[in-house]
């Protein structure tokens, strides 16, 4: 049964990008098939899958505004074994577009239903706002990846996308859970670090996944040459990292699958 899970948080550079293609890569490592759909207008993670977001013929604009089939537009990435529905900064005038349609904020879901048996997971980029875009991925999802920094206005940032996922599951998606909260660039070295840590863990618990991904060089310069951090540097303590987080997710599922029987 296909998991789509959306990576959000409204908070910019918090690794929200960087751990969309690196699940993906991760996941797939692990012989899973695995889409990455790229709905924020920045591209970056298209970008940073190999794909040069300047040069698509279609993207995840055209899906949304029902320009042409997520079969027609998704693509396979350069390497790592997965498969990638791109998106640019065309996708600004997919969310004016959407503004006054009806049932907008369901085109997204509408449009992976046809392709989402062919995959195991479907990663969700969302855009570091909370606007139509991330609704439409928010409704699409069954759960929400959000990867945060230990430091104080991470928190604050928190409560308001909690806000907007309940808004969510009220309205379109009952479904919709919190699948894991993922403590990001984290420095054990820092006092601020472990305190928003451990509040972290006694508000959430179990959501809390026990994999940090730590500030790694090798991960921050991976984008720049179109890879996941897994095949630039398998051996790093990022790639290391991401492995471990798939590792987690796969967990998970094999647990929601043994309740389920």
């Amino acid at each position: 049964m296909t998991r789509i899970i959306a990576v959000a948080n409204q908070k910019g550079g918090v690794g929200k990008t960087t751990t969309a293609v690196n699940l993906t890569a991760s996941l797939a490592a692990t012989q899973r098939r695995v889409l990455l759909v790229d709905v924020d207008p920045q591209g970056n993670a298209t970008m940073g899958c190999g794909i040069d977001k300047m040069s698509l013929e279609r993207s995840a604009c055209d899906v949304l505004l029902n320009e042409a089939s997520a079969a027609d537009t998704i693509v396979s990435a350069p390497e790592g074994d997965f498969a990638v529905l791109p998106g640019n900064e065309d996708l600004t005038l997919a969310e004016v577009n959407l503004i006054n349609e009806i049932g907008r904020e369901m085109r997204l879901r509408s449009a992976l239903k046809p392709v989402s048996g062919l995959y195991d997971f479907i990663i969700i980029d969302c855009p570091p706002s909370i606007n139509m875009l991330t609704v439409n991925a928010l409704t699409a999802a069954d759960g929400v990846l959000i990867p945060m920094q230990c430091e104080y206005y991470a928190l604050e940032g928190l409560s308001a996308l909690l806000d907007t996922i309940e808004q969510v599951r009220q309205s379109v998606n009952p479904g919709l859970e919190v699948y894991g909260i993922l403590r990001t660039m984290f420095d054990p070295r820092m006092n601020l670090s472990n305190e928003v840590s451990m509040q972290l863990i006694e508000h959430f618990d179990k959501a809390v996944f026990r994999t940090c991904i730590p500030r790694n060089i090798r991960l921050a310069e991976a984008p720049s040459f179109g890879r996941p951090v897994l095949l630039h540097d398998r051996s790093s303590r990022g790639a290391i990292a991401y492995l471990a987080l798939a590792g987690e997710v796969l967990r998970r599922e094999d647990a929601r699958m043994q309740q389920a029987v």
